[in-house]
């Protein structure tokens, strides 16, 4: 008896294609030239889109679809946090090689529906095209208070400089996936896999600098982004942005749990400056409001901005004393051109 061929995308055609797709969509979203989304009075809309290309950003060997879905989300709604919205929904565009089996779509949105069920949105809509090889293309819709949206060019001398969560675990994760890292421990493996695969946008982290915000009168100057493409792209970037530099505190750099003990703290350094994908989010806040931030969502506070206008990472003492050699930083971390 003859193996049974999987049904690709050519069987299909794009009309049984999207009619495949709708369920995942938002109820009734999809239908007309475009759709038609609420935002709350006295709102802003903000927009952002995210393009993956298939052995650029995602391959078979290290993102199995579903995790492909989940990242091209989780990319676009970190977007959306870095800004300090709120998301409301997303399109989707693929290109499709007509030979790319119905599974792996219906698992690349698999993957988008558990990220949005997660953190909130909905498919509202997109296009599908015959393409050379496998694209996504999301855009993501969010909506934020004036006031309380969170720009790059805000910071100014003085100010603290926190980082959520840990870096290096996308690279790590990365190098575990393709066989550059052996022996090493089963549970942060798995760990830093995951941060690979299925990255966590920080909304958590603005409901919790948020709270610490005044609700009438005029907030405190912030800035920030995230640090998808790395964290020191983002010091460099916010650092640009607001005409301030950085002095980082090496020793404060959060790495995932185990990085050091399996490739040593040069290299997990590195990872975590460089190593990109790790969507976190990388603010500048006055003193006070650091401080009380990181205690409440387990932020670090890498350093302070200054007049300087060089970002530059301090090698410091046990007693927190700094010592002559600092090394400025570098726009090292993924380029795609």
């Amino acid at each position: 008896m003859a193996e049974q061929r999987s049904l690709t995308i050519a069987d299909l055609g794009e009309l049984d294609l999207i009619e495949r797709l709708k369920p995942f969509c938002a109820p009734n979203a999809v239908g007309d030239d475009g759709a038609l989304i609420a935002v709350d009075a006295g709102h802003r809309l903000v927009v952002t889109t995210d393009v993956l290309v298939d052995t650029v950003h995602f391959s078979d060997r290290t993102t199995p679809p579903f995790t492909v879905g989940w990242r091209a989300v989780a990319a676009n709604l970190s977007d959306l946090a870095a800004m300090g919205a709120a998301p409301l929904g997303i399109t989707v565009g693929l290109g499709l090689p007509p030979e790319t089996p119905w599974a792996w779509v219906k698992s690349l949105y698999e993957g988008m529906a558990a990220c949005l069920r997660e953190y909130g949105g909905a498919i509202v809509g997109g296009d599908v095209c015959r393409a050379a090889q496998r694209t996504v293309s999301i855009t993501a819709l969010g909506q934020v208070w004036p006031e309380w949206a969170i720009r790059r060019d805000t910071a100014v001398p003085g100010m603290s400089v926190v980082v959520t969560g840990a870096h290096g675990g996308s690279r790590a994760g990365l190098a575990m996936l393709l066989g550059e890292l052996e022996g090493c421990d089963t549970t942060a493996a798995a760990g830093w896999i995951r941060s690979h695969q299925q990255p966590v946008p920080r909304f958590d982290a603005i409901f919790e600098l948020n709270q610490r915000m005044p609700l009438a009168g005029p907030r405190p100057a912030i800035a920030g982004m995230d640090s998808s493409d790395g964290l020191a792209n983002a010091l460099l970037q916010l650092s640009k942005s607001s005409g301030v530099g950085m002095d980082i505190m090496r020793s404060r750099i959060p790495l995932p749990a185990g990085l050091s003990a399996a490739v040593g703290r040069d290299l997990a350094i590195n990872w975590a400056l460089y190593g990109g994908e790790d969507f976190e989010l990388v603010l500048c806040l006055p003193p006070d409001l650091a401080t009380s931030f990181a205690a409440a969502s387990g932020a670090t506070i890498l350093g302070k901005t200054t007049h300087t206008g060089i970002v530059q990472v301090l090698f410091w003492t046990a007693d927190e004393k700094p010592t002559p050699m600092s090394i400025p930083l570098s726009h090292k971390s993924f380029q795609h051109f």
